[in-house]
Protein backbone atom coordinates (compact mmCIF):
# COMPACT_ATOMS: atom_id res chain seq x y z
CA UNK A 1 0.00 0.00 0.00
CA UNK A 2 1.17 3.54 -0.75
CA UNK A 3 1.70 5.85 2.22
CA UNK A 4 1.68 9.59 2.91
CA UNK A 5 2.80 11.64 5.89
CA UNK A 6 1.21 14.87 7.05
CA UNK A 7 3.24 17.29 9.17
CA UNK A 8 0.59 19.64 10.53
CA UNK A 9 -1.51 20.81 13.44
CA UNK A 10 -4.35 18.91 15.06
CA UNK A 11 -7.92 20.19 14.64
CA UNK A 12 -10.08 19.02 17.54
CA UNK A 13 -13.21 19.40 15.41
CA UNK A 14 -11.86 16.97 12.81
CA UNK A 15 -12.52 19.10 9.75
CA UNK A 16 -9.03 20.44 9.03
CA UNK A 17 -5.41 19.78 9.96
CA UNK A 18 -4.05 16.28 10.40
CA UNK A 19 -7.53 14.84 10.80
CA UNK A 20 -8.62 16.13 7.39
CA UNK A 21 -5.32 15.06 5.85
CA UNK A 22 -5.54 11.46 7.07
CA UNK A 23 -9.18 11.20 5.97
CA UNK A 24 -8.16 12.49 2.54
CA UNK A 25 -5.26 10.04 2.27
CA UNK A 26 -7.51 7.13 3.19
CA UNK A 27 -10.21 8.26 0.74
CA UNK A 28 -7.56 7.91 -1.99
CA UNK A 29 -6.49 4.46 -0.85
CA UNK A 30 -3.27 5.79 0.70
CA UNK A 31 -2.26 4.91 4.27
CA UNK A 32 -1.96 8.11 6.30
CA UNK A 33 0.56 8.97 9.03
CA UNK A 34 1.13 12.17 10.98
CA UNK A 35 3.73 14.29 12.75
CA UNK A 36 1.86 16.77 14.95
CA UNK A 37 3.24 20.33 15.08
CA UNK A 38 0.58 21.95 17.28
CA UNK A 39 -2.66 21.15 19.10
CA UNK A 40 -5.51 23.60 18.56
CA UNK A 41 -8.56 24.34 20.67
CA UNK A 42 -11.00 24.49 17.79
CA UNK A 43 -14.55 23.89 16.62
CA UNK A 44 -16.53 24.93 13.55
CA UNK A 45 -16.89 28.47 14.91
CA UNK A 46 -13.21 29.22 15.31
CA UNK A 47 -9.81 28.59 16.90
CA UNK A 48 -9.61 29.52 20.57
CA UNK A 49 -6.11 28.45 21.52
CA UNK A 50 -2.94 26.76 20.28
CA UNK A 51 -0.27 24.71 22.04
CA UNK A 52 2.88 24.34 19.94
CA UNK A 53 4.72 21.02 20.07
CA UNK A 54 8.40 21.10 21.04
CA UNK A 55 10.60 21.37 17.92
CA UNK A 56 12.69 18.30 18.79
CA UNK A 57 9.51 16.22 19.20
CA UNK A 58 8.30 17.36 15.77
CA UNK A 59 11.66 16.49 14.21
CA UNK A 60 11.81 13.09 15.90
CA UNK A 61 8.27 12.15 14.85
CA UNK A 62 9.35 12.58 11.24
CA UNK A 63 12.69 10.79 11.57
CA UNK A 64 11.29 7.79 13.41
CA UNK A 65 8.66 7.24 10.71
CA UNK A 66 11.20 7.44 7.88
CA UNK A 67 13.44 5.07 9.82
CA UNK A 68 10.72 2.41 9.75
CA UNK A 69 8.26 3.01 6.89
CA UNK A 70 8.62 3.97 3.25
CA UNK A 71 6.84 7.30 2.72
CA UNK A 72 5.60 7.93 -0.83
CA UNK A 73 4.49 11.55 -0.38
CA UNK A 74 4.67 14.19 2.31
CA UNK A 75 2.41 17.14 3.04
CA UNK A 76 3.33 20.05 5.34
CA UNK A 77 0.55 22.16 6.80
CA UNK A 78 0.54 24.28 9.95
CA UNK A 79 4.06 25.00 11.21
CA UNK A 80 3.45 27.60 13.93
CA UNK A 81 6.86 29.18 14.52
CA UNK A 82 10.40 29.49 13.19
CA UNK A 83 11.77 26.88 15.57
CA UNK A 84 9.33 24.21 14.40
CA UNK A 85 9.99 25.17 10.77
CA UNK A 86 13.72 24.73 11.32
CA UNK A 87 13.12 21.37 13.01
CA UNK A 88 11.05 20.15 10.05
CA UNK A 89 13.72 21.34 7.61
CA UNK A 90 16.39 19.57 9.68
CA UNK A 91 14.44 16.31 9.52
CA UNK A 92 13.83 16.60 5.77
CA UNK A 93 17.51 17.28 5.14
CA UNK A 94 18.37 13.90 6.71
CA UNK A 95 16.09 11.68 4.65
CA UNK A 96 15.53 10.59 1.06
CA UNK A 97 12.51 12.74 0.36
CA UNK A 98 9.45 11.70 -1.56
CA UNK A 99 7.35 14.50 -3.16
CA UNK A 100 6.74 17.32 -0.64
CA UNK A 101 3.61 19.50 -0.78
CA UNK A 102 3.73 22.68 1.34
CA UNK A 103 0.44 24.32 2.32
CA UNK A 104 1.50 27.61 3.97
CA UNK A 105 -1.26 27.73 6.59
CA UNK A 106 -1.16 31.20 8.13
CA UNK A 107 -4.68 32.22 9.17
CA UNK A 108 -7.72 30.07 9.98
CA UNK A 109 -11.06 30.52 8.23
CA UNK A 110 -12.27 32.37 11.33
CA UNK A 111 -9.30 34.76 11.26
CA UNK A 112 -7.03 33.26 13.93
CA UNK A 113 -3.29 33.67 13.27
CA UNK A 114 -1.81 30.16 13.05
CA UNK A 115 1.74 31.26 12.26
CA UNK A 116 3.93 33.58 14.33
CA UNK A 117 5.21 36.79 12.76
CA UNK A 118 8.80 35.53 12.75
CA UNK A 119 7.89 32.41 10.83
CA UNK A 120 7.24 33.79 7.33
CA UNK A 121 10.89 34.32 6.46
CA UNK A 122 11.84 30.97 8.02
CA UNK A 123 9.16 29.24 5.93
CA UNK A 124 10.58 30.70 2.71
CA UNK A 125 14.22 30.20 3.68
CA UNK A 126 13.99 26.70 5.14
CA UNK A 127 11.06 24.90 3.49
CA UNK A 128 10.57 26.40 0.03
CA UNK A 129 13.82 24.82 -1.27
CA UNK A 130 12.84 21.41 0.13
CA UNK A 131 9.33 21.18 -1.32
CA UNK A 132 8.04 20.31 -4.78
CA UNK A 133 4.88 22.41 -4.63
CA UNK A 134 3.48 25.30 -2.57
CA UNK A 135 -0.33 25.74 -2.37
CA UNK A 136 -1.19 29.22 -1.01
CA UNK A 137 -4.61 30.86 -1.12
CA UNK A 138 -4.93 34.53 -2.08
CA UNK A 139 -4.46 35.83 1.46
CA UNK A 140 -1.33 33.71 1.90
CA UNK A 141 0.04 34.85 -1.47
CA UNK A 142 -0.34 38.47 -0.39
CA UNK A 143 1.47 37.72 2.87
CA UNK A 144 4.29 35.91 1.08
CA UNK A 145 4.78 38.42 -1.73
CA UNK A 146 3.62 41.68 -0.16
CA UNK A 147 1.44 42.35 -3.22
CA UNK A 148 -2.33 42.62 -3.58
CA UNK A 149 -3.89 39.76 -5.57
CA UNK A 150 -7.50 40.34 -6.64
CA UNK A 151 -7.92 38.61 -10.02
CA UNK A 152 -6.59 35.86 -12.25
CA UNK A 153 -4.04 38.03 -14.06
CA UNK A 154 -2.55 39.10 -10.73
CA UNK A 155 -2.54 35.43 -9.68
CA UNK A 156 -0.44 34.60 -12.74
CA UNK A 157 2.08 37.29 -11.87
CA UNK A 158 2.14 36.15 -8.27
CA UNK A 159 2.85 32.56 -9.34
CA UNK A 160 6.17 33.65 -10.82
CA UNK A 161 6.85 35.73 -7.71
CA UNK A 162 6.40 32.64 -5.54
CA UNK A 163 8.82 30.70 -7.73
CA UNK A 164 11.36 33.50 -7.38
CA UNK A 165 11.14 32.97 -3.60
CA UNK A 166 12.53 29.47 -4.14
CA UNK A 167 9.53 27.18 -4.62
CA UNK A 168 9.93 24.76 -7.58
CA UNK A 169 6.17 24.74 -8.26
CA UNK A 170 3.05 26.56 -7.12
CA UNK A 171 -0.72 26.36 -7.28
CA UNK A 172 -2.44 29.58 -6.25
CA UNK A 173 -5.94 28.75 -5.06
CA UNK A 174 -8.67 31.05 -6.30
CA UNK A 175 -11.39 30.03 -3.88
CA UNK A 176 -11.59 33.58 -2.53
CA UNK A 177 -12.36 35.03 -5.96
CA UNK A 178 -15.97 36.12 -6.54
CA UNK A 179 -16.09 34.41 -9.95
CA UNK A 180 -15.75 30.71 -10.77
CA UNK A 181 -13.12 28.82 -8.76
CA UNK A 182 -9.93 29.35 -10.80
CA UNK A 183 -6.56 28.05 -9.67
CA UNK A 184 -3.28 29.08 -11.31
CA UNK A 185 -0.66 26.33 -11.54
CA UNK A 186 2.98 26.72 -12.55
CA UNK A 187 5.81 24.16 -12.55
CA UNK A 188 8.52 26.66 -13.50
CA UNK A 189 8.10 26.23 -17.25
CA UNK A 190 4.37 25.91 -17.91
CA UNK A 191 1.57 28.00 -16.38
CA UNK A 192 -2.06 26.90 -16.66
CA UNK A 193 -5.48 27.80 -15.29
CA UNK A 194 -7.70 25.17 -13.71
CA UNK A 195 -11.38 26.13 -13.58
CA UNK A 196 -14.35 24.57 -11.83
CA UNK A 197 -17.79 25.67 -10.81
CA UNK A 198 -18.12 27.56 -7.55
CA UNK A 199 -19.99 25.47 -4.98
CA UNK A 200 -22.43 27.57 -2.97
CA UNK A 201 -21.92 26.28 0.56
CA UNK A 202 -20.99 27.66 3.96
CA UNK A 203 -19.40 24.33 4.89
CA UNK A 204 -15.84 24.92 3.72
CA UNK A 205 -13.85 24.13 6.87
CA UNK A 206 -10.59 22.39 5.97
CA UNK A 207 -10.80 22.91 2.21
CA UNK A 208 -7.18 24.00 1.85
CA UNK A 209 -5.86 21.15 3.98
CA UNK A 210 -7.95 18.67 2.02
CA UNK A 211 -6.73 20.01 -1.34
CA UNK A 212 -3.03 19.81 -0.50
CA UNK A 213 -3.45 16.37 1.07
CA UNK A 214 -5.27 15.16 -2.05
CA UNK A 215 -2.38 16.35 -4.21
CA UNK A 216 0.05 14.45 -1.98
CA UNK A 217 -2.12 11.31 -2.14
CA UNK A 218 -2.26 11.45 -5.92
CA UNK A 219 1.50 11.93 -6.17
CA UNK A 220 1.98 8.99 -3.79
CA UNK A 221 0.01 6.78 -6.17
CA UNK A 222 2.11 7.85 -9.15
CA UNK A 223 0.31 10.70 -10.88
CA UNK A 224 2.44 13.52 -12.25
CA UNK A 225 2.52 17.17 -11.14
CA UNK A 226 -0.37 18.57 -13.20
CA UNK A 227 -2.58 15.47 -13.11
CA UNK A 228 -2.26 15.23 -9.31
CA UNK A 229 -3.48 18.82 -9.00
CA UNK A 230 -6.34 18.30 -11.49
CA UNK A 231 -7.54 15.21 -9.64
CA UNK A 232 -7.24 16.95 -6.26
CA UNK A 233 -9.33 19.89 -7.49
CA UNK A 234 -12.04 17.53 -8.75
CA UNK A 235 -12.01 15.70 -5.41
CA UNK A 236 -12.38 18.91 -3.40
CA UNK A 237 -15.23 20.09 -5.63
CA UNK A 238 -17.07 16.84 -4.90
CA UNK A 239 -16.32 17.10 -1.19
CA UNK A 240 -17.76 20.62 -1.14
CA UNK A 241 -20.89 19.56 -3.05
CA UNK A 242 -21.53 16.94 -0.37
CA UNK A 243 -20.39 19.05 2.60
CA UNK A 244 -22.68 18.96 5.61
CA UNK A 245 -23.72 21.48 8.31
CA UNK A 246 -21.98 19.93 11.32
CA UNK A 247 -21.76 22.37 14.23
CA UNK A 248 -22.84 26.00 14.44
CA UNK A 249 -20.18 27.57 12.23
CA UNK A 250 -18.35 26.48 9.07
CA UNK A 251 -19.04 22.78 8.65
CA UNK A 252 -16.54 20.35 7.13
CA UNK A 253 -16.23 19.05 3.61
CA UNK A 254 -17.20 15.41 3.08
CA UNK A 255 -13.95 13.51 2.65
CA UNK A 256 -15.63 10.15 1.98
CA UNK A 257 -18.46 11.24 -0.32
CA UNK A 258 -17.29 8.95 -3.13
CA UNK A 259 -16.80 6.01 -0.77
CA UNK A 260 -20.33 6.53 0.58
CA UNK A 261 -21.75 6.72 -2.93
CA UNK A 262 -20.12 3.43 -3.96
CA UNK A 263 -21.48 1.80 -0.81
CA UNK A 264 -24.99 3.10 -1.49
CA UNK A 265 -25.00 5.21 1.68
CA UNK A 266 -26.35 8.70 2.21
CA UNK A 267 -23.52 11.23 1.80
CA UNK A 268 -24.80 13.87 4.18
Amino acid sequence: MKTALTIAGSDSSGGAGIQADIKTFQAHGVFGMSAVTAVTVQNTRGVFGVQDIRPDIVRDQILCLFDDIEVHALKIGMVPNAEVIEAVADALSRINRSPVILDPVMVSTSGYDLMRQNARDALIRCLFPLCDLVTPNLTEVETLTGKSVQNVEQMKTAAWDILELGAPGVVIKGGHLTTDAVDVVCDGSQLIELKSERVDTRNTHGTGCTFSAAIAANMATGYDFFESIRRAKAYVTGALKHAFPLGKGYGPTHHFYDVYARAGMESS
